[in-house]
């Protein structure tokens, strides 16, 4: 398969040192299609610095070029919207002269999220004529968050997957929400990179220990059903362990939860941990909960597989993509006693869930080289190649 000459990615999130783990699976895919022609990512970033300033650095494997600029601490929203936009587009600009200068100029633009990035993009297709493709990940177009914004924020984001020459989505659920809100006619699965494929299988580990990685962002990920579950098996004389990886604004009043609910000491909350991290520990449980209200992916799910560990997930949209009788079960959103009774079920029938078969096939649709390939067929396609 034949690389192109450069290709541009912009992506709305990144891991910075404030939140290491923010957009990670959008790296990881970055990372994959770098395995097979030349990348530059270009990242647009607030600071708490009083000025701009432009750095391009080699990280995990990338050439990167960040661009910061100062954020707007106003009181006043509008004014702070409106002063931090007018800084991201100066700080956009500096941005693409350094990608032009040292690296050429692309021959395609990837953006990974809109609205922002694919603001750039479309400028750059305006003024060089540089064709982009756009890959979308976020939740807020299968929760309603997308509905309740205004009429011109519609139009804008129509009119910029309109100008894309190629639309991916990570799952079906998430292509078909685009479709039916009108934005594409048209989408590709580009999957995330599951990571830990790579690992030693490690043990089944103990029936009763279950865990749970998520942003603690309690709407979302429900982790609070997770503890109520526990609460309730409790009560059954079913006992269970829980570790919860993860931090965010719900922390506090989740561990108050759990004293409330009488289960503080079966629960223990480690906070946010590294990716080899999450593995490390994943590699010691028994199984792995994924509770979510609404997940487009979930390479949390994933990545419990791939350590061979069986999950419980809720019909979330993502998880479904994965679960099957023999590697886990799915339940309801937002049945507490639903999970319960998996929880329990787990417990009892632990040993028929096999860790090696459990993580066989995974690598030829996850796997990062399949993520690359993937990608690389698209931009061919978007020049033109190969016809």
């Amino acid at each position: 398969m034949a690389a192109i000459p450069h290709v541009l990615v912009i992506p709305k999130w990144w891991p910075n040192e404030r939140d290491p783990q923010l957009g990670d699976f959008i790296r990881k895919q970055v990372q994959s299609l770098a395995r097979f022609t030349e990348v530059t990512v270009l990242l647009i970033e607030a600071s708490a610095a009083d000025e701009h300033s432009v750095r391009m650095t080699r990280s995990d494997g990338l050439m990167v070029v960040r661009s910061s600029y100062p954020a707007s601490g106003s009181r006043v929203k509008a004014w702070r919207k409106l002063v931090n936009l007018v800084r991201y587009r100066h700080a956009a600009y500096a941005g693409w002269r350094t990608v032009h200068s040292e690296r050429g100029m692309p021959a395609i633009t990837h953006v990974h999220i809109l609205v922002r990035p694919a603001l750039i993009a479309w400028w750059l297709k305006r003024r060089f004529g540089i064709p982009y493709i756009l890959s979308e990940q976020s939740s807020e177009y299968l929760d309603g968050t997308y509905q309740r914004k205004g009429s011109l924020f519609h139009a804008l984001n129509t009119m910029l997957f309109k100008e894309a020459t190629a639309v991916t989505a990570v799952s079906n659920w998430l292509g078909d929400g685009l479709v039916k809100l009108g934005l594409c006619s048209h989408y590709e699965v580009v999957p995330n990179v599951i990571p830990g494929l790579d690992r030693p299988l490690p043990q089944r580990g103990a029936a009763d220990h279950f865990l749970v990685v998520a942003d603690l962002v309690d709407r979302t990920k429900n982790v609070s059903g997770v503890i109520r579950s526990v609460a309730l098996l409790h009560q059954r004389r079913v006992l269970v362990r829980l570790d919860i990886i993860g931090d965010g604004p719900d922390l506090a009043q989740l561990r108050e939860l759990a004293v409330e609910l009488g289960v503080k000491d079966r629960i223990v909350f480690l906070g946010r941990l590294p990716n080899s991290g999450v593995l490390d520990h994943m590699a010691n449980v028994g199984a792995v909960i994924i509770n979510s209200n609404v997940e487009t992916f979930s390479v949390v799910t994933g990545e419990a597989l791939a350590q061979g560990k069986p999950v419980i997930a809720t019909r979330c949209g993502g998880p479904e993509a994965f679960v099957r009788p023999d590697n886990g079960l799915l339940i309801p959103v937002g049945d507490t006693a639903a999970l319960a009774d998996a929880m329990a079920q787990f417990v009892r029938d632990h040993e028929r869930y096999d860790p090696q078969r459990i993580r066989e096939g995974l690598s030829s649709t996850f796997g990062p080289d399949a993520v690359g390939k993937a990608f690389l067929r698209i931009h061919q396609r978007s020049l033109g190649a190969g016809r």
